[in-house]
């Protein structure tokens, strides 16, 4: 008897979340369209080639990422809880709010510059990476075209510093609003930095990312130009690290990848975890 009304809670989340990826995807397209128009860096059409596959990841993406972080995020918050005996998390907890998101959009922002940068580097990761960088139109939603593994790993790299600095959830037992509005602001700002839009913020793009300093990640111009700009939202993190390149007036001239990804969708979720596969 207490399965139905589990069942009809799990139901409503679901429907919960489909609604709020639907506005969303509402209000994205309602901005980015007509930016991308008024602003391109390389014309082309707003139902592109693969806009439909990319609309699937999209509410893949929406839901995927938060079902297989639970248990790992649980696990680390309990045993960091435990650790330090909470003293050292109800400190954190007392600073200011302004000062913890900042504190852990930054050290967010490392972390997942690390997961990112394994990502290319390691052969067992690239299989699943190389799907995002396999458009060879980049616009607003190939944010979104990403392997759930991949989504997965990128964001526990990210999430993991938070959680060990006791930046998120610092009592280990509640729901804390911080990694929610980096995730949230971060994930708004992934859609921005794949637009189509030829927007530079001069200085300051040493400071946050443009779409400009990540279009140069997404180039396939040549080997001196790829595996660069790993950061997703601080470009200096990339200059510490020895990996930032932004040309002043230039663009990539092409996109995509060299390495062989599937052209379907299914094909591109599952060929990563076919051993054998050529994919690499």
């Amino acid at each position: 008897m207490q399965a139905q009304p589990r069942l009809v809670q799990d139901l409503a989340a679901f429907a919960l979340d489909l609604v709020r990826l639907c506005t969303w995807l509402a209000l994205l397209l309602t901005l980015f369209v007509p930016i991308e128009k008024l602003w391109p860096i390389h014309p082309q059409k707003v139902f592109r080639k693969a806009f439909g596959t990319d609309l699937v990841y999209y509410f893949v993406g929406g839901f995927a990422p938060k079902v297989l972080l639970a248990l790992p995020i649980t696990l680390i918050a309990t045993a960091m809880h435990r650790l330090s005996g909470g003293g050292y998390y109800l400190w954190v907890a007392n600073l200011p709010m302004g000062f913890r998101v900042v504190a852990a959009t930054v050290v967010g922002d490392i972390g997942a510059y690390w997961g990112h940068r394994w990502s290319h580097e390691i052969p067992l990761l690239w299989r699943f990476h190389a799907i995002h960088h396999s458009p060879r139109e980049v616009d607003w939603l190939v944010s979104s075209h990403a392997h759930p593994v991949d989504m997965f790993f990128t964001r526990l790299c990210g999430l993991i510093p938070m959680y060990l600095l006791g930046l998120a959830q610092p009592m280990g037992h509640t729901l804390d609003v911080v990694p929610v509005l980096v995730i949230l602001f971060g994930t708004a700002w992934g859609f921005f930095i794949h637009a189509n839009v030829r927007w530079r913020f001069g200085w300051l793009e040493w400071l946050v990312s443009s779409p400009g300093f990540h279009h140069w990640h997404h180039t396939n111009d040549g080997p001196e130009h790829i595996n660069k700009n790993y950061a997703a939202m601080l470009p200096w993190v990339d200059k510490c690290f020895g990996t930032f390149y932004l040309p002043k007036r230039q663009w990539p001239l092409k996109y995509g990848t060299d390495t062989q990804v599937a052209s379907s969708l299914a094909g591109q979720l599952l060929q990563p975890m076919i051993p054998g596969d050529p994919i690499g």
